[in-house]
C-alpha cells in the first residue's frame, strides 16, 4: 500500500476522512441523515442551468404575492441560469422593484481595493451583463437596491442584509478548496474549533486559496493564473447562515467526463462539519444542494 500525506498547503488534514468521502458512490451521494439538507442530481445541463433560473424566479414571484420584500444573496460564475431567469422575466412581464439583490464577493487588489465595474474580470460587470441588462428597465429593481462588496461597501455589507432580516435566500457553489462565497478554508486557521465563533463570522477581505485561484484560472482567465487577483471582498458564514434557505448548484463539469468537484462535493456534503471546509456549515442548515450529473459521478484515477 502506497500511504502519504497531504500537500503541505492543504488546511484540511484529515486523510481517513478524505477516504471515506471518496469512496462514496454516486447512488449513494443523495442520502444524508439531516433531511432538510437535500441532496439531489440533475443530469442534463439544460435542465439544471433551468431549474435554477425557475429556483430565483418563483422566489421573486412569491414575494411579490405576498406583498414584501425579496432578498437575495447571489453568486458570480458559470452563469447560464441568469439568462434564463431574465428571459422568464421578460416574458411574464415579472416587476424586481421589490427586490434586493447581495452579490456574494468581489476581486480586489494586494491592498484591498476591488475591481472597478469596467474591468473584464469584475463581478458587477458580469452581473450586469449576464443577468441585470437582459431585463426590461422598467422592471428592474431601483440601482440602490443592487449591492455589491465594494471596498466602500465591505464595511457595513453584513448589516445591510441583516437590517433587512437576512437574505430570503442565498444562492451559490463550492469552490475547490471548499469554499462559500470567497471565505477560504485556510480562514479556518483563525478558528480552529470553534464552530460558533466560525458560524458569526462576517464580510472581510481576504487572500484568495491556491486553489481558487487555479480554479478560477481555468474557467474565467483561459487557464492564466497571472491575471487572477491576489485578493477578494466576501460575505461570511453569517449572511450565509442567517439566509432563511440556501440554494447551492455545482456544476463543476469541466466536459470529458472530466470534473474538479466531484471530490468536494462529496467532502463539503458527507465530511466532517468543520472550519476547514466551509461548505460544510451547509450540512446544518436549510440546504438544497444541487448537483450536476457529471460532477456526482464516481472519483476515480484516470492515467491518460
Amino acid at each position: 500500500m502506497f500511504t502519504y500525506d497531504l500537500a503541505r498547503f492543504i488546511p484540511f488534514r484529515d486523510v481517513d476522512a478524505c477516504e471515506r468521502v471518496r469512496q462514496i458512490k454516486r447512488r449513494d451521494l443523495a442520502f444524508h441523515p439531516n433531511p432538510e439538507f437535500r441532496v439531489r442530481i440533475v443530469d442534463d445541463p439544460a435542465q439544471f442551468y433551468f431549474e435554477f433560473a425557475l429556483d430565483i424566479v418563483t422566489r421573486i414571484r412569491e414575494a411579490l404575492e405576498n406583498g414584501r420584500p425579496f432578498v437575495a444573496i447571489f453568486p458570480v460564475g458559470p452563469m447560464p441560469q441568469y439568462a434564463f431567469a431574465a428571459k422568464m422575466i421578460n416574458q411574464t412581464n415579472l416587476s424586481l422593484k421589490h427586490v434586493h439583490t447581495f452579490n456574494m464577493d468581489e476581486y480586489a487588489d494586494q491592498d484591498g481595493n476591488t475591481a472597478p465595474v469596467e474591468w473584464p474580470g469584475s463581478f458587477q460587470k458580469a452581473m450586469w451583463e449576464s443577468f441585470f441588462s437582459l431585463i426590461r428597465p422598467e422592471l428592474l429593481p431601483p440601482s440602490d437596491q443592487i449591492h455589491f462588496p465594494t471596498r466602500e461597501a465591505i464595511k457595513d455589507y453584513g448589516k445591510r442584509i441583516s437590517d433587512m432580516g437576512g437574505a430570503d435566500v442565498c444562492y451559490g457553489g463550492i469552490g475547490w478548496c471548499g469554499h462559500i462565497a470567497f471565505w477560504e478554508a485556510h480562514l479556518g486557521q483563525e478558528f480552529g474549533d470553534d464552530l460558533v465563533a466560525y458560524k458569526k463570522a462576517g464580510p472581510r477581505c481576504v487572500e484568495l486559496n491556491p486553489m481558487t485561484i487555479m480554479q478560477n484560472a481555468l474557467h474565467s482567465f483561459g487557464g492564466d493564473w497571472s491575471w487572477v487577483p491576489p485578493k477578494a471582498n466576501t460575505i461570511g458564514p453569517a449572511e450565509i447562515l442567517g439566509a432563511k434557505h440556501r440554494s447551492f448548484w455545482l456544476d463543476g463539469d469541466l466536459g470529458g467526463g472530466v470534473s474538479w468537484q466531484r471530490f468536494i462535493a462529496r467532502l463539503v456534503a458527507h465530511g466532517p462539519v468543520n472550519t476547514y471546509v466551509p461548505g460544510s456549515i451547509l450540512q446544518t442548515a436549510a440546504t438544497d444542494y444541487t448537483i450536476l450529473g457529471n460532477v456526482a459521478n464516481d472519483v476515480e484515477i484516470h492515467m491518460a
